[in-house]
């Protein structure tokens, strides 16, 4: 059954071709019937009206508008020829309801306009018929014969309007798709430069950090042990704290949450910043830490975007400072917002890793720090600092605690 439903569906041409020949043949029996009636016109012309609705009905779906056309003609021809209606014209509601469902709008409304005159028409040309009956009468056939082209055109016209709101479903189904996919990949852009700025932030400081002791150690090896192996002992250390970063970042990967458990670790935030300016201080590098106003709850976005400030801002310092460069934190809470101000008094960065952007692959950890303070709606400003050495100064809104 559902192989037969298919075929019809693909065949639309075919199908409407066999009705054809059922309507044609049904058609032939009625004029052989009504051979030997004197009153009937030639035989060719009738079997001309029939071979004309025939082909209407085959090929209403694949020309609607011309089919209507041949339809109309065909009637007329009746008109004027003495054809009288038989079952041949069946094919008129046909074309009607099929316009109505599928043609123009032009189409349709003549359509409309020839069911509503059809039967007036047909009554005048062979009212002869039923000279006798009253006027009443007439009206009455004239009615119940426009019924039928009334009914075709109106469900014709309903299969219209509900084919317009199909297809006005699928398209708005089909935008929402769209829409779902282009958020997807918003989001997985998102996430990857999430990602990316994790990842920076924890590998650039960790591993910066362990090459800064790893050469001290290899200086002073033969001079001075217990240096060295204090050295070695802060390599150890930082490599853990990268291990349990990493693996932290990996867990949020893998799960989809922050795992606070096992051998995951919190989310840095902004009373871990002394432990890393503690971290950096053991590393060779000099820094004044200061807090001013009173320290508060913060949300948890702005707790790391600040710890992952300083951190960048430190590492920056050792990596492009000199070997003699210091630097001073201060963490300012306003009444509205943090503010950071991270300098040092070193060489300063190339112009293109804080005016470009990072041209050339350069000033990833600026471009995360752009991308995270955007996320929580602060400010940021990068730059050379009057009198030698670089200046990060931020602001981030303080937003209450949940």
């Amino acid at each position: 059954m559902q192989r037969l439903y298919d075929f019809i569906r693909r065949n639309p041409t075919g199908v409407d071709a066999f009705w054809a020949l059922v309507l044609f043949g049904f058609s032939c029996l009625q004029l052989l019937s009504a051979a030997h009636d004197p009153k009937q016109p030639a035989w060719g012309l009738q079997v001309l009206v029939s071979l004309g609705m025939g082909v209407a009905v085959a090929l209403r779906r694949r020309m609607p508008e011309r089919m209507l056309l041949l339809v109309i003609a065909v009637g007329l021809a009746q008109l004027a020829l003495n054809v009288q209606p038989r079952i041949e014209d069946f094919a008129m509601l046909v074309l009607v309801y099929t316009v109505a469902s599928a043609g123009e709008r032009w189409a349709s409304r003549v359509a409309l306009a020839g069911s509503l005159l059809a039967a007036p028409l047909a009554q005048v040309r062979w009212s002869s018929a039923g000279a006798g009956n009253g006027g009443q009468q007439i009206i009455f056939f004239v009615v119940i014969m426009t019924v039928p082209f009334v009914l075709a055109w109106v469900l014709g016209d309903s299969m219209r309007t509900r084919k317009a709101y199909f297809a006005q479903l699928e398209e708005r189904a089909s935008r929402l798709e769209r829409e779902r996919e282009a958020q997807a990949k918003v989001a997985v852009a998102a996430e990857r430069a999430r990602i990316a700025r994790e990842l920076h932030d924890v590998v650039a400081h960790n591993v910066s950090v362990m090459v800064v002791q790893a050469d001290g150690a290899a200086y002073v090896m033969d001079t001075s042990p217990d240096q060295a192996k204090t050295a070695l002992e802060t390599i150890s250390m930082t490599g853990r704290q990268a291990l349990a970063e990493m693996r932290r970042l990996l867990g949020v990967l893998r799960t989809g949450e922050h795992q606070e458990a096992g051998e995951y670790v919190p989310q840095p935030d902004v009373q871990q910043i002394e432990d890393l300016v503690e971290t950096v201080r053991g590393a060779g590098l000099t820094v004044d830490f200061k807090i001013e106003g009173t320290p508060r709850p913060l949300p948890s976005g702005v707790e790391l975007t600040a710890y992952r400030i300083v951190q960048e801002a430190l590492t920056n310092t050792r990596k492009h400072g000199g070997p003699d460069a210091g630097a001073s934190v201060r963490l300012v809470y306003f009444d509205d917002g943090l503010g950071l101000l991270v300098e040092d008094d070193g060489r300063g960065a190339a112009h293109e890793m804080y005016e470009d952007g990072g041209a050339d692959g350069q000033g990833h950890g600026l471009i995360g720090m752009r991308e995270r303070i955007g996320m929580v709606g602060g400010t940021l400003d990068a730059g050379p600092r009057p009198g030698g050495g670089f200046r990060i100064s931020a602001l981030l809104p303080l937003k209450p605690a949940h």
